[in-house]
């Protein structure tokens, strides 16, 4: 899958493509279903098969820390897309004069001219352009009048309920990782290089990995069994906090995690750390020796879980 980011990186021999629209977040199942029928119908006609998506995603740009939490930052989102039977990925860059950018525009100026777009597949709750004026039906009359074609897309459900972002999100502050992972077609994942914190864990007996976020908020929070990828050949196991660690007098929300029976110089590794099962809320302790109690607790329980 060839990635091009920002629209000033197009080159003519790019114009041309089934294309398809979005956020992409999580790139769920009902994001894999859209992108398997744009497939089809890109090797039907020939087409190379194109995604166009935008970063920072708009409800970021114009909420900031109130837009919803991202499930997956850019590199997770390009990796899961690269997954799947696309051949391109186009990243517009969200500024406020993209914004801006009437519907009539972004049809003529962006799929148009810039990607040549001779079909486009999207869903008919679609809306485009400058205050979200463009309709999936605005988008139908003007491909008859400038000739590409505009498929409506299918509707992935699952429980008589369509899959969407949103509800990947909720099963994910929930605590409910397995419907999560269902929804996704694998399990939840936060990915990261590994960076050295206050060392306050490994002064307690419990070091950590300490896995930056990089991203404004997050679904998950509280204390999980995990597993982890990147360091050795197959997954290890262990225990994670997601949070602030107000027992410490934290602000910043970390990921840590506390690998079982495993001790090695990993700082710079970039890793992937799977959510297994959520084992309690995070909570603040009167001591830092209430605080090892309770993280020896929480190990036993997430090795009982993990079977290990």
């Amino acid at each position: 899958m060839e990635l091009i980011r920002g629209l000033h990186n197009l080159r003519p021999r790019h114009r041309g493509c089934a294309l398809t629209i979005g956020n992409f977040d999580g790139v769920h199942r009902g994001h894999q279903a859209v992108i398997a029928q744009l497939a089809e119908i890109a090797a039907a006609s020939s087409l190379p098969s194109a995604a166009l998506t935008f970063e920072p995603q708009p409800r970021e740009f114009f909420s900031g820390e109130n837009a919803p939490a991202r499930l997956t930052r850019f590199r997770e989102k390009v990796q899961a897309l690269a997954k799947t039977p696309l051949d391109r990925v186009v990243v517009a860059r969200f500024t406020r004069a993209f914004s801006q950018i009437s519907p009539e525009a972004f049809i003529e100026d962006v799929l148009v001219k810039a990607l040549g777009a001779h079909h486009v597949v999207v869903g008919e709750d679609f809306h485009f352009g400058h205050r979200a004026r463009g309709t999936f039906t605005a988008l139908e009359e003007a491909g008859e009048r400038l000739g590409f074609n505009v498929t409506r897309c299918v509707t992935f459900e699952m429980d008589g309920r369509r899959v969407s972002s949103s509800w990947v999100r909720d099963d994910l502050a929930d605590g409910e990782l397995e419907k999560a992972a269902a929804l996704l077609g694998r399990p939840y994942c936060i990915e990261g290089r590994i960076t050295r914190g206050r060392q306050l864990g490994r002064s307690i007996g419990f070091p950590t990995a300490n896995v930056p976020l990089r991203r404004m908020s997050t679904a998950l929070s509280g204390v999980y069994a995990v597993r982890v990828r990147g360091i050795a050949d197959g997954a290890l196991p262990g225990v994670a906090n997601l949070g602030t660690r107000p027992t410490v007098k934290g602000s910043e929300r970390l990921l840590e995690v506390h690998l079982f029976d495993f001790e090695a110089d990993i700082y710079g590794r970039h890793v992937s750390v799977e959510f297994v099962r959520k084992i309690r809320d995070e909570q603040r302790f009167e001591s830092l020796e209430a605080l090892k109690a309770q993280i020896a607790r929480d190990e036993g329980s997430a090795r009982e879980l993990l079977g290990v």
